[in-house]
């Protein structure tokens, strides 16, 4: 296999990882086209319209006026399953300082090229590392004011050992950030047999249904995990206008907001 290879012990069990280097080939053979933001990947970069006042109202409450362009100045986040940075770039350019983490070493090394050469983050870098979330909590435990996974764990293997270890990053009083495609059949027909294979909005092979999951579900992990899950929207998106909104309706995906107990 050629590609973006796995920084994860690729001979380890399923059940005892997060990461399936299936998915990190896959995502690594879309590098060149990352950053086309009318591409394959247009919908992820329209995402950044609604994820990231997501992650910034859920960390900083202030009213329009009071409202500056770095908003995040003081936030430590954790970006996880950062891709080529298209959200740690967004996040950053909010003043947050941002580390990026991803499993696929040709998308880590896109993500720092790509970050250099955005003049808006001359002064706030992120900081971008080959590594897993597993792997990293070792390193980083109660470091994070918050942790974002958007639009990984419908990817990842083991979805338990996934959790854990992005609530061992954040501090106490933390806040955990996830959006994912939820488990229904209305999801597996329009969001991957429409999607993927009608309309080729994005790359064939994207998302397998099975690795989904449902919004109760994710609140059952993270209660374990000694998080309180605060609130959880739907979200909707529409291909032609290339436009997400949040809704009440949590059939087709979700966004949901956490904070780690004390």
């Amino acid at each position: 296999m050629h590609g973006s290879p796995s920084c994860a012990q690729q001979n380890q069990k399923k059940t005892n990882t997060t990461v399936d280097p299936e998915d990190v080939y896959r995502h690594g053979q879309l590098t060149k086209d990352w950053w086309d933001e009318q591409g394959v990947l247009k919908g992820l970069h329209s995402l950044n319209l609604i994820r990231i006042p997501f992650v910034r109202d859920g960390l900083v409450q202030c009213s329009l006026d009071e409202r500056d362009p770095t908003p995040l100045k003081d936030k430590k986040i954790l970006d996880v399953g950062c891709g080529g940075g298209i959200l740690s770039e967004g996040l950053a350019k909010l003043g947050a300082s941002v580390t990026g983490i991803d499993a696929g070493k040709d998308l880590i090394e896109l993500a720092t090229e790509h970050s250099k050469n955005n003049p808006k983050l001359a002064n706030n870098l992120p900081s971008y590392f080959c590594t897993t979330v597993e792997e990293h909590s070792q390193e980083r435990k109660d470091y994070y004011d918050a942790v974002v996974a958007s639009e990984v764990i419908e990817h990842v293997y083991n979805k338990e050992i996934f959790v854990k270890a992005c609530v061992e990053t954040l501090k106490p009083g933390g806040k955990i950030f996830v959006t994912t495609p939820n488990r229904s059949r209305i999801t597996q027909i329009l969001g991957i047999y429409v999607a993927e294979y009608v309309l080729n909005i994005i790359p064939r092979g994207t998302h397998q249904y099975d690795k989904f999951m449902t919004s109760p579900e994710l609140t059952f992990l993270l209660e374990r995990n000694n998080c309180h899950v605060e609130l959880t929207y739907g979200m909707i998106y529409y291909p032609f206008s290339n436009r997400w909104e949040l809704s009440k309706s949590q059939l087709l995906a979700f966004a949901t907001q956490a904070e780690k107990l004390k």
